[in-house]
């Protein structure tokens, strides 16, 4: 439809030809409310009317209502599409979720409609090949679906662990592995091995093929949630002395697996006690390095009381360390070597003349660097930018274009920064220094922050 652009002068119509009589549509729909406006056949003889030169033409007066439909059926459409995709997409999200648990207590996942294809038997004993392999190697057996590639990536993300992902959905099998556990190249040279096999035996060749190649170890995590095992317990109407030979083999295969997670879970542990034993050491050598003496010129009871809560915070932490029976007890010590750190920052300023520093969490690369100085951006591998709190001395390297010096701790991977640490055993060393709230939003997108409570995925 051609429209007069303001500043345009008008333009007078041409003279239009005598056009024959017709009857005019009305459409249907419009019902009886419908006005038929003035473009009907004219009366035989009656020459049209004159127009006058110079003024346009008066066009017909448009019905609204057939241009208001289209575009509002399309609006309809759309809400309607969305209320339909939104409940879907949050039931997905979920379900990728619900399998990420399943995988960190135990490496196969069957989901229950395909119980068919791969029995409780067939699970089981793909879960004793991998556990005898130590390896972090996960399988997930799921109905046919769309999005293969994005399905492993979220898996990945919610577990946080590295490893081998495999997922087969409904007929056809998907991998994909973390480099440092097994080149790209390496697993798809596994799953075209295996294309042409079924279930079962097309997962346990895969499991074969990559348990030869693949580096680190099996996740602590395994075997730590409610599992399966008491199905080995079923009660069965047979004779006594079969009954005692079952019960007595399930018994063994039972003590054996328990064994093996008690001394992972010791180790664990061990290293867990020894990263917070870093912490303590780093602590007393600053509380040492300040060489305060409560009888020194210019001590007063402020600083004598600082002095007085940092040496509490120490002795706090060093009894709760020895206390340390799991993971979660972590938190109330690097809980207290935070409270000493703001001691500690708040007894220098005061010896130095200069005012007391606000609260402020500590440093976000190594927490042992003491309470943060200031807020800079940074994104971890593949993640959102965020602000995250330094101290000045990583503020610096960070201006001049260097690495901050992270704090490592153990994992399967070797020596890592913590936030790529498994989130099962280190969560809580993390909650302690920034703080249930805080934690999750410095550590979203990273490995560690799976484990935290309030996360949401980046």
């Amino acid at each position: 439809m051609n429209q007069i652009r303001p500043g345009r002068p008008a333009v007078a119509p041409r003279p239009v030809a005598a056009v024959p009589a017709r009857t005019p549509v009305v459409p249907a729909a419009l019902g009886p409310r419908t006005r038929a406006f003035p473009c009907g056949p004219r009366t035989p003889g009656v020459p049209p009317r004159p127009r006058t030169p110079g003024v346009p033409s008066r066009s017909p007066r448009t019905l609204v209502a057939p241009r208001l439909l289209a575009p509002l059926l399309t609006l309809l459409l759309a809400v309607g599409s969305f209320l339909v995709a939104a409940p879907a997409a949050v039931a997905a999200d979920a379900g990728v979720r619900s399998v990420a648990r399943a995988l960190r207590a135990d490496p196969v996942y069957v989901d229950p409609a395909m119980r068919a294809e791969f029995s409780k038997a067939g699970e089981r004993a793909l879960e004793r090949r991998i556990e005898d392999g130590d390896r972090a190697v996960f399988v997930a057996v799921l109905p046919s679906g769309s999005g293969a590639g994005r399905l492993l990536d979220e898996l990945r993300q919610s577990t946080g662990i590295a490893g081998v992902y495999a997922v087969r959905l409904g007929d056809t099998l998907h991998a994909r592995a973390d480099d440092a556990v097994l080149p790209a190249a390496t697993v798809r040279r596994a799953v075209s091995a295996v294309r042409a096999q079924t279930l079962p035996r097309q997962l346990d060749a895969f499991v074969r093929l990559t348990l030869r190649s693949a580096r680190g170890s099996a996740p602590a995590s395994w075997g730590l949630a409610a599992g399966d095992d008491e199905g080995l317990l079923v009660p069965a109407l047979l004779v006594s002395g079969a009954l005692v030979l079952l019960l007595a083999g399930t018994w063994a295969v039972l003590r054996r697996r328990r064994g093996r997670r008690e001394r992972a879970h010791a180790d664990v542990l061990d290293k867990l006690r020894a990263a917070a034993e870093e912490d303590l050491a780093a602590f007393t050598e600053q509380l040492e390095g300040l060489d305060f003496h409560p009888a020194e010129p210019g001590a007063d009871d402020t600083r004598r009381a600082d002095h007085e809560r940092a040496l509490d915070a120490l002795d706090q932490a060093r009894s709760l360390l020895a206390a340390v029976l799991v993971p979660a007890d972590l938190r109330a010590v690097t809980r207290a070597l935070e409270e000493g750190g703001h001691s500690l920052a708040t007894l220098r300023a005061r010896r130095a003349g200069v005012p007391v520093p606000d609260r402020r969490p500590p440093c976000f690369f190594d927490p042992g660097h003491g309470p943060s100085a200031l807020d800079v951006t940074w994104a971890p591998p593949g993640a959102a930018p965020r602000a995250v709190p330094v101290c000045a001395v990583d503020a610096a390297l960070l201006r001049a274009g260097g690495a901050p010096a992270a704090r490592t701790v153990p994992t399967v991977l070797g020596r890592r920064p913590y936030w790529e640490a498994d989130p099962a055993w280190w969560g809580p060393w993390a909650t302690g220094w920034y703080g249930e709230d805080l934690a999750p939003a410095l550590l979203t997108g990273t490995p560690l922050a799976a484990g935290l409570p309030h996360h949401a995925p980046a």
